[in-house]
C-alpha cells in the first residue's frame, strides 16, 4: 500500500461490479474510505460483495443503494456520506448501462433509459458532489475531485449502440465544462475513457465478433482489465494530479493511436 489516497473520502457509483468494483478496491488499498453506490450489492462476476472484498484487505467501506438517475437517491447518497465522514474528496461517476441496439432497433424507452442512467446520472452526481465540495476547506490546493467515466466509444463510433456512444460523448463534454466553470472554486474534474475492458458483464460486451474486432484493433497484446482503469483513477484522485483538469485520459492499449 502506497497510501496515495490516505484519508480521502470517496463515493463511487456502479461499484458493485466491473470497473467500479476495481476502482473501489484500488481506492481502499490506497487508504481511501469508500462508499459504494449501486442499485444492488451483488456483483455480476459473482463472489463476495465489494464491501466484503475491501474488508479482506483490512479496510472498511460503506454501501448505499442508489439509482443515479434519481436526484433524490444521489442527494441522499452524498448527504449520508458527509454525515459519516465530514466531507467528500472524490466523486467517481461510473454507473452505466447500454441498449446493445442499432438506431432503427432502439426504442424510445431504451434511449431514455440509457441516457437517464449514463448522462442524467452523471449530471446528478457532478451537481450534488460539487455543491458539497465548494463548501469545504481546500486540502493540497483542492476542495474536491470529480472523475467521470467516458469511453473510447464517446470519441469514435459505437457499434450497434448509439445511445451508449452519445451518453459517453456527453460525459467527455460535461467534464470539460465543469473543469472550466469550477476551477476558481478549486474543483478538479477529469474523465477516463476506457477501451475494451474485459469485465463480467453479459450480453453485447461478450459478443465474439466485437471481442475479435477489439483484439485486432488494440496494439497492446491484450485487452484491458478493470484494474487498468482503477490505476488511472487512483492517480487522478491523488494529490499528484492537481494541475490536470478538464482532461480525457484514454486508457485503451493504443486503440485510438492506431
Amino acid at each position: 500500500m502506497n497510501g496515495l489516497l490516505e484519508g480521502k473520502i470517496a463515493v463511487i457509483t456502479g461499484a458493485s461490479s466491473g470497473i467500479g468494483r476495481a476502482i473501489a478496491v484500488g481506492f481502499a488499498r490506497e487508504g481511501a474510505r469508500v462508499t459504494i453506490a449501486d442499485i444492488t450489492q451483488l456483483p455480476i462476476e459473482g463472489g463476495p460483495t465489494t464491501v466484503e472484498l475491501i474488508a479482506r484487505t483490512g479496510a472498511q467501506a460503506d454501501y448505499e443503494r442508489t439509482d443515479v438517475s434519481r436526484w433524490e437517491d444521489v442527494d441522499q447518497l452524498i448527504s449520508r456520506t458527509v454525515a459519516r465522514h465530514g466531507r467528500l474528496d472524490v466523486m467517481i461517476n461510473n454507473a452505466a448501462t447500454y441498449s446493445g441496439t442499432p438506431l432503427l432497433e432502439t426504442s424510445s424507452e431504451e434511449w431514455h433509459r440509457v441516457l437517464e442512467v449514463n448522462l442524467t446520472g452523471m449530471f446528478n452526481g457532478c451537481k450534488r458532489a460539487i455543491a458539497q465540495m465548494i463548501t469545504q476547506e481546500p486540502r493540497h490546493e483542492v476542495r474536491g475531485r470529480v472523475i467521470n467515466l467516458g469511453s473510447q466509444q464517446g470519441i469514435v463510433t459505437c457499434p450497434r449502440d448509439p445511445p451508449y456512444g452519445v451518453s459517453k460523448a456527453g460525459a467527455i463534454y460535461l467534464t470539460r465544462q465543469i473543469a472550466v466553470d469550477y476551477a476558481r472554486e478549486l474543483i478538479v474534474c477529469n474523465c477516463i475513457s476506457p477501451g475494451k475492458i474485459v469485465t463480467g458483464a453479459p450480453g453485447l460486451p461478450t459478443d465474439p465478433a466485437l471481442i475479435q474486432n477489439a483484439q485486432r484493433r488494440t496494439p497492446w497484446p491484450r485487452l484491458g482489465r478493470p484494474e487498468d482503469i482503477a490505476n488511472a483513477a487512483v492517480f487522478l484522485a491523488s494529490d499528484r494530479a492537481t494541475y490536470i483538469t478538464g482532461a480525457n485520459l484514454v486508457v485503451d492499449g493504443g486503440w485510438l493511436a492506431g
